[in-house]
């Protein structure tokens, strides 16, 4: 398996909504520097095991769980799967999220209880599922979004709020896992070249216009973010908001 480093022989790592994007680089990442690495994935199969295949052929460990994050028993299924096949569960990627844009007039209390509940009610059950199980050492990092600090156009308001809320989230459970030695962190990204930022999305070049460096940034270099934070030489972070966005923000 070619590698940059195996800084993360021996630990086990679980992604939520692993399969694509922002989520599979880090799955990738992770699998690559030697951790073993269980994702989940809500929609399509065949997309998650081409994804554990590849892992596999490189010479990695994963393992993909179907898991709805809306869904308090999926998440606490993934946790318990993973404990079970791989014995612990060292870091935890709160990965899993979805985009649901409307302004006030048409945006519905349903579609607002769907975002909540995946982005952030499920970051917070998994955090606190695995609490019964982390060790010293240990890490949580969720992807969040430069969204949570500037909304940036109409019919943003429930996707920000979200996004917003786990800037406080990641603040509390930093402290409430600080004396346990346990770092939780939130990755910020700017806007992305994933499915959610296509090509020829129509909006693009506005958005390439607002960002300093005049491109969308790879998922790749969210996944760095998120590895270093993961990392041993990220002992002394928690409780931090980091963007990864370009200059967007700045």
């Amino acid at each position: 398996m070619s590698t940059i480093t195996q800084r993360f022989t021996g630990k086990t790592a679980l992604v939520t909504g692993g399969s694509r994007g922002i989520g599979a680089a880090i799955v990738r990442r992770l699998a690559r520097e030697g951790a073993a690495v269980a994702f989940t994935y809500s929609a399509s199969e065949e997309q998650a095991q081409a994804l554990v295949a590849s892992i596999e052929g490189d010479g990695g460990t994963a393992l993909a769980i179907k898991a709805n994050s809306k869904f308090a028993e999926d998440i606490e299924h993934a946790v318990d799967f993973t404990l079970r096949k791989f014995g612990a569960v060292n870091i935890l990627v709160n990965n899993a999220g979805i985009l649901s844009l409307g302004t006030v007039d048409d945006f519905t209390v349903e579609a607002f209880d769907d975002l909540y509940a995946i982005n952030v009610r499920g970051a917070y059950i998994a955090a606190r599922t695995c609490a019964a199980i982390m060790q010293r050492g240990d890490r949580i990092i969720t992807i969040g979004s430069v969204a949570g600090e500037r909304s940036g156009f109409p019919g943003s308001s429930g996707y920000s709020m979200s996004k917003s809320a786990l800037i406080g989230l990641t603040r509390g459970l930093a402290q409430d896992f600080a004396a346990r030695g346990i770092t939780v962190n939130n990755v910020q990204p700017g806007p992305t070249a994933t499915d959610m930022n296509p090509a020829d999305a129509p909006y693009l070049e506005h958005v390439i216009s607002r960002v300093p460096l005049g491109r969308l940034g790879y998922a790749d270099e969210i996944a760095s973010m998120a590895v270093y934070l993961a990392s041993e030489e990220a002992s002394f972070v928690t409780g931090a908001s980091l963007t990864v966005d370009g200059g967007y923000l700045s």
